[in-house]
């Protein structure tokens, strides 16, 4: 089993602090802090034998949560502090992006890495800043509902995926749609290039035409890796979502936890890739986000979980559906999943209790995380489960420094080597 280290990455601070320092996002000091701690969990992960780090993208976040406007920028300055550890972004939210602009990044730092970047994609859900950054495409955050809404974010996110494909798999790329052209104007062509005897001569075939017209454009570098760094998709809940990663060869992070929806939603995924020509075994091709947390006995581990990553989820998460992810089936009865009548797990259901009922939180001794983690990598006692991928959602900038150094410690002696 591979492991990935998931940091937002967070602006370290108590609640307290956040509050009398505010806006602590533009904070100089307490973000140069967070740089420092990142840097240095990077290197630990990197010694620990961590395969992946991974951090989302997210903008305007003033409070110091999700401080991770730049990733690409901030895995280039890590991967020249670390030897083997590959980065993934969780996620590139395409929706905010120019597509050929991204893939020429996104190439130029699997260059730099040589090959130590995975690529990571998604819709965006956070009005605040994909309203903003998405207006080129009028696009704002996805509702998830199957609104007219909802589906234009996908047509949008699928559409710049395309591209983005395109762009690194084919020498010299045209395209033409709703929501973008290449060349632009896409009928006229690009008429003003007055060096095009130049790129005739030395260009890709086809991008000039005989009357000096740009008709294709060619997207430089291609990516070192080949075809290019294999994709991971986050916090996938649904059955929609997992069956559209298998049909592209996407790594989907399953944040459903509770074991028989787990196992169901590996199996989806199983049979929809063998479908599309991937024969993979059951947890191959999948990975698993859970929450982690030691201490010398079990309360001690349960408290610590409870004032970082359940804090997190039950104060800010909460309030974009993420406690959906929790459910069981007794939840049905009370909360119906229908569509048309559809209720959402009320305040009251956010407790510690369910965050451990569902084996999303996993907190205890070692031997305690242990025995849970073993359970998740086999797919919870399947015939042949044997999952590909972990990733601990770590709690950096929720605790203190120390105590971030002295979970990661323990977990690179106690747990990576059982499974490596």
């Amino acid at each position: 089993m591979k492991f990935n280290l998931f940091m937002l990455p967070t602006i370290p601070a108590t609640f307290e602090e956040r509050e009398r320092l505010r806006p602590i996002g533009r904070n100089k000091e307490r973000y140069q802090q967070m740089l420092e701690e990142v840097r240095t969990l990077a290197v630990m992960a990197d010694e620990a034998g961590f395969d992946a780090l991974s951090t989302t993208e997210h903008h305007f976040h003033s409070e110091g949560f999700e401080a991770s406007v730049a990733p690409l920028l901030i895995y280039a300055d890590l991967a020249a502090r670390t030897k083997r550890i590959k980065f993934a972004p969780m996620a590139l939210v395409l929706p905010s992006w120019d597509p050929l602009r991204l893939a020429e990044e996104m190439a130029v730092l699997d260059h730099l890495t040589q090959g130590r970047l995975y690529s990571g994609f998604a819709r965006g859900y956070q009005d605040r800043w994909t309203n903003v950054l998405g207006q080129h495409y009028h696009v704002t955050g996805a509702p998830m509902d199957g609104s007219a809404v909802d589906n234009h974010n996908r047509a949008v996110f699928e559409e710049v995926h395309k591209i983005v494909k395109m762009a690194w798999t084919q020498e010299t790329i045209e395209y033409n749609s709703e929501y973008y052209s290449v060349p632009q104007p896409y009928e006229e062509g690009i008429t003003r290039w007055p060096a095009h005897e130049w790129t005739r001569k030395y260009g890709a075939p086809g991008e000039v035409d005989e009357n000096g017209v740009v008709r294709r454009i060619s997207v430089i570098p291609a990516p070192y890796q080949d075809p290019y760094p294999p994709s991971f998709q986050p916090f996938s809940v649904s059955a929609k979502t997992i069956e559209y990663t298998a049909t592209q060869g996407i790594t989907p992070f399953i944040l459903t936890s509770y074991p028989p929806d787990f196992v169901r939603l590996c199996e989806t995924y199983q049979k929809v890739a063998a479908e599309n020509g991937r024969q993979l075994g059951l947890g191959q091709g999948v990975g698993a986000f859970r929450s982690v947390h030691f201490g010398d006995s079990e309360q001690e581990a349960v408290d610590l979980m409870t004032r970082t990553n359940y804090e997190g989820f039950r104060i800010y998460f909460s309030g974009f559906g993420f406690w959906e992810a929790f459910r069981t089936p007794e939840d049905d009865a009370k909360y119906p999943r229908d569509p048309d009548n559809y209720v959402a797990l009320p305040p009251e259901e956010w407790t510690v209790e369910r965050f451990r009922k569902v084996k999303y939180g996993i907190a205890g001794t070692v031997d305690q995380v242990l025995r849970d983690i073993e359970d998740v990598a086999t797919i919870h006692q399947s015939a042949g489960g044997e999952l590909e991928w972990f990733s601990w959602f770590f709690d950096q900038g929720f605790m203190s420094f120390d105590e971030s150094r002295r979970q990661m410690e323990i977990f690179a002696e106690k747990i990576i080597p059982r499974f490596t």
